[in-house]
């Protein structure tokens, strides 16, 4: 039987020690709940086979798409449809949850030295 609990945002963010080392803290059906602490500017990518989910939980974050920008501030969030290219940017250090099927790599269908495949839970 699975045990219930309550995620705290602000004590998981507190176990994260490293900019962009993702850590998962939920999960539900396939997807995972990842958070981040980011201060980059990250590549261009897209995911062509899921939608992915940004939601700042502080700090402020950009993402460039191929024809707008958007600005993401505390408490908003966001849907990236599968397949449109994107590249995240934090001017500051923000901290955000992703949402996304498990197995699904940060860098997309570009791949390179930004990828992170370790799954580490806390």
């Amino acid at each position: 039987k699975m045990d219930v609990e309550v995620v705290n945002f602000r004590d998981k963010l507190s176990k994260v020690d490293k900019l962009h080392s993702y850590k998962v803290i939920a999960q539900m059906n396939d997807y995972y709940f990842k958070i981040v602490k980011a201060k980059r500017d990250f590549i261009w990518h897209s995911h062509p086979e899921t939608d992915e989910v940004f939601m700042v939980i502080q700090g402020n974050l950009e993402i460039d798409l191929r024809d707008k920008t958007l600005y993401l501030k505390e408490g908003e969030m966001v849907v990236i449809p599968k397949g449109v290219e994107h590249k995240p940017l934090c001017r500051e250090e923000c901290h955000v949850l992703l949402i996304e099927p498990t197995g699904t790599v940060n860098t997309g269908d570009s791949g390179g030295n930004l990828t992170d495949e370790r799954i580490e839970w806390i």
